[in-house]
């Protein structure tokens, strides 16, 4: 994917991230590729609160993640997302944390999407929305 097409943003580790062992509890990783992702539509000209009035939605259906190296209090860190799949009614994000300066992926993964009207049934992915989140 071309790299315009990535969104990278920055987050500093808070000791409320942490586990008992200092490092960075599992189920953070996935609050930052979800920041990372409204960033990406964002930026894109797509807030998802935007996209929520037009009664489009884009809940997870799949989650994966792939721990690598722990992360840990004051760690800055830079999360990378991309759209790697667009189908007729499903996205998929591919993510990347990395520790600031450093190319070592700590956390890599990605979330399936299905595209959801307001009661929740699913529909194909809108033309403009499609060719905002690929290009």
């Amino acid at each position: 994917m071309h790299p315009a097409a990535q969104t990278r943003i920055r987050v500093r580790v808070i000791f409320g991230d942490t586990d008992q062992a200092h490092v960075v509890y599992h189920a953070n990783y996935l609050r930052w590729f979800e920041a990372a992702r409204c960033e990406f539509l964002r930026a894109r000209g797509l807030p998802y609160t935007q996209m929520m009035t037009r009664g489009v939605h884009f809940p997870v259906t799949e989650a994966y993640l792939r721990y690598r190296r722990p992360a840990r209090f004051e760690d800055e860190l830079e999360v990378v997302a991309h759209v790697s799949e667009v189908r007729g009614a499903t996205l998929r994000f591919d993510y990347a944390i990395h520790r600031l300066g450093e190319q070592e992926a700590l956390c890599e993964g990605y979330t399936y999407h299905a595209c959801c009207d307001d009661q929740g049934r699913p529909q194909r992915i809108p033309k403009d929305v499609k060719g905002l989140v690929t290009g």
